[in-house]
């Protein structure tokens, strides 16, 4: 369905994705051999992810789902002379599968509950009376498994960090926005236009999964040396967040999950995108020693990262900021305050390993690192870019809410 959520759905993924290409050719341009595979497999799971915002029916969620998936499979195993990275791609395509296939059967349960697969008749068929709805509840405890694999929530969280790790730190930014982001945006379609945000079990599997992953995510984090590692638990704990605003409904919910994914998007590209620039051929820069005294070598790209960590913490002056202050009052508005204790609670622990890359960023360094590649100019304009929208939506967020209000009109 082309309608506002969509197009502006499609704009965030397509702007995504034009700065994964630019990370990748980044990336892959030391690199021995031609690479022009990535990219069609970039355009394969990008087309994907945009029928997936688009979708109204079962039909073009799966088609959505599987290319995307499948293009998937292919980018994280990518770099296949290094045994990490074709360890996560089997991991995740045999993870993936699960997932589908959990997603699959779900869809057939309430289709066969309802005898319909679109969105909207969904909600209207639930209504009825003499709805004899014992198939319903399992159909969507085996959707939510499906849409919790892929989004690697809490307990379907266990592929990340091993997949953010093995990927390519390109594909992995990708992975972190552009797949979740995705997802997320089909699940908001999806639970609004059926109605199944009103079921009493499906509001209390979701509070459960998102303080689950508040706290898990944030306090695996705090045992991590990785960067990379650091990031996937990080964005564990940041989908529990916004699951606080998706269960808040009301008009405040769906703007401040659309505004804390904009905010998210413009981050961990930014974060991912400065492991890119800074990283080898023969490996990732993703250890904390790699970072050490980066500050006093590269000033600019400390900063810039230094600022994409803040915003991930929620600091003031950051779209980070601002999208957790929606987050905050969308769950006000329900009167959830429980979920909210716990989301401040668990930021505050979120911003201890952030402040340890950023103190690894300023500390003395007494030997040049393994990040001494040049970053180039494309790599520059992208970094520059992100920072700038990043300050830019944290200062005056005024024209993108109004955007997204516009865009959401009638659609959730």
């Amino acid at each position: 369905m082309l309608d506002g959520y969509g197009l502006f759905y499609i704009g965030l993924i397509l702007a995504a994705s034009m700065v994964v290409v630019i990370l990748c050719f980044i990336y892959f341009e030391p690199c021995e051999g031609d690479h022009d595979e990535i990219y069609m497999l970039l355009l394969v799971a990008t087309l994907g992810s945009t029928v997936l915002v688009a979708s109204s029916h079962f039909v073009s969620l799966l088609l959505g789902l599987e290319l995307l998936s499948v293009a998937l499979y292919g980018m994280i195993a990518y770099r296949r002379s290094q045994a990490l990275s074709l360890e996560a791609g089997i991991k995740y395509l045999v993870l993936a599968a699960a997932s589908a296939a959990f997603l699959l059967f779900g869809m057939a349960l309430v289709y066969g509950a309802l005898g319909t697969m679109q969105f909207g008749e969904i909600a209207s068929r639930l209504r009825a009376q003499d709805l004899d709805g014992w198939l319903v509840l399992p159909g969507m405890a085996l959707m939510v498994t499906g849409f919790g694999f892929k989004l690697a929530v809490v307990p379907f969280h266990l592929w990340t960090p091993d997949v953010y790790e093995g990927a390519s730190a390109p594909v992995t930014a990708y992975i972190a926005t552009v797949s979740k982001g995705a997802m997320f945006a089909l699940l908001l379609r999806y639970f609004y236009s059926s109605g199944a945000h009103e079921l009493a079990p499906v509001f209390l599997v979701f509070s459960i999964v998102a303080v689950a992953s508040m706290f898990a995510g944030n306090i695996l984090a705090l045992l991590q040396n990785n960067v990379k590692r650091i990031l996937a638990y990080s964005s564990i704990a940041h989908l529990g967040y916004i699951l606080v605003a998706f269960q808040a409904a009301g008009d405040l919910g769906p703007t401040a999950i659309t505004f804390y994914l904009v905010a998210y998007f413009v981050t961990t590209l930014g974060a991912f995108g400065v492991v890119s620039v800074l990283s080898r051929p023969e490996r990732d820069a993703d250890r904390l020693e790699d970072y050490q005294g980066l500050f006093w070598r590269r000033p600019a790209v400390a900063a810039i990262f230094t600022a994409m960590l803040l915003s991930l913490a929620g600091i003031p002056v950051t779209a980070g900021f601002i999208g957790k202050f929606y987050v905050v009052a969308a769950g006000a508005s329900a009167a959830m305050w429980a979920p909210i204790i716990i989301l401040v609670v668990t930021s505050a622990i979120g911003l201890f390993y952030y402040l340890r890359i950023v103190v690894a960023l300023y500390a003395p360094s007494r030997e040049p690192r393994a990040v001494e590649t040049r970053v180039g100019v494309p790599g520059a304009v992208v970094l520059a870019i992100l920072a700038i929208c990043l300050v830019w939506f944290g200062v005056f967020p005024g024209p993108l809410v109004a955007l997204i209000r516009q865009a959401l009109t009638g659609a959730v």
